[in-house]
């Protein structure tokens, strides 16, 4: 399954469905209700322009009745998932604390995601609510997350998901998980980005005020490895460049890391990851890089050496090579105001 990503000469809305459940906290459905119905709109409102949206956001429940959730707020469904008829992206909230419970409760949410994951849309599950995602066996095989205390019963209950608790967010074919409950702001941005493109994602983060989206729990190291196969060796040795990206390495130390030769790993390496080992580590640290110029206001200097450069010509050099633009330029069009 493939995203289609929005150019600027296109103008059509996706359908995101986020779907109501009693006993959840209502900002893990509020929160990408609001992110992704101002993407394309708000920014360009500020700045006195026409905006297009992004996406249509309806907001279903299993009955369609209001659901009743863990504070005193109500939110009123616009139909039942019956009545869905079109659906590009589906987000499932965080649904209460036993894992047991929300599925038993929400039995008939599963064969309905496994039917529109079918039809091609993307589904996304947020905090506890990823264990309806999981059940549905949408995440066999795949990395997920959840919230950290969570990940233990996740890894009892789900033990064919390759369980990633440092992860804000993963992704894998189609399928999209997010950390606790305010990660759900992280996933609706990189959603915003993955449907609307990079521009737009941080347009819209700028517009309501939120740094972009975190993508680990523990050390932030840019967009998470193409894992999206079943090389063991290769996604070992990604996993160890994402969490030590910033420190020398070799494609001679990744090799015996793994227990290979240095020109059988970089084959295999080219062959499960689309990327050299040398250049998908210089992706990781141009993502981190972007990470920093567009949440912070150290110097270019500073971030060079902060994800693991030393000579800032060359890294002005590689960053525009990879991004179009020199890092000041970037962090003009895509920082903090």
């Amino acid at each position: 399954m493939t995203f289609f990503m929005v150019d600027s000469a296109m103008s059509r809305v996706y359908e995101a469905v986020i779907v109501l459940l009693s006993g959840c906290l209502p900002s893990t459905s509020i929160a990408p209700m609001e992110i992704l119905g101002t993407a394309g709109v708000l920014w360009d409102t500020f700045q006195g322009a026409q905006g297009a949206p992004l996406f249509r956001v309806r907001a279903v429940s299993i009955d369609g009745r209001p659901t009743h959730n863990m504070i005193p707020v109500s939110i009123t469904p616009e139909c039942s998932i019956g009545d869905v008829r079109h659906a590009d992206l589906i987000i499932v909230p965080a649904a209460g604390s036993d894992l047991g419970e929300i599925c038993a409760t929400n039995a008939l949410l599963i064969p309905w995601l496994q039917k529109w994951y079918r039809r091609g849309a993307a589904i996304a599950g947020i905090c506890t609510g990823v264990s309806l995602v999981a059940e549905a066996g949408l995440l066999d095989g795949k990395p997920g997350t959840s919230h950290w205390a969570f990940i233990p019963k996740f890894q009892e209950r789900y033990p064919s998901v390759d369980w990633q608790p440092e992860r804000f967010v993963t992704e894998s074919d189609n399928v999209f998980c997010s950390g606790g409950v305010y990660a759900s702001i992280d996933l609706s941005l990189y959603l915003v980005e993955k449907f609307g493109g990079h521009k737009m994602a941080m347009e819209t983060a700028r517009a309501l005020l939120l740094e972009t989206p975190r993508m680990w729990q523990a050390t932030y190291a840019g967009e998470p490895p193409a894992a999206a196969h079943n090389d063991l060796p290769v996604q070992k040795a990604q996993q160890y460049l994402f969490k030590n990206f910033r420190e020398e390495l070799t494609v001679d130390d990744l090799a015996e890391r793994v227990g290979m030769s240095p020109r059988n790993f970089a084959r295999r390496f080219k062959a499960a990851a689309g990327d050299t080992p040398l250049g998908y580590l210089h992706r990781l640290r141009i993502n981190a890089a972007k990470h920093l110029l567009e949440s912070g206001s150290v110097s270019v200097q500073e971030v060079c050496a902060a994800v693991g450069y030393e000579d800032v010509t060359f890294f002005r050099r590689l960053f525009k090579r990879f991004t179009g633009v020199p890092p000041r330029e970037y962090r003009v069009r895509f920082g903090a105001a």
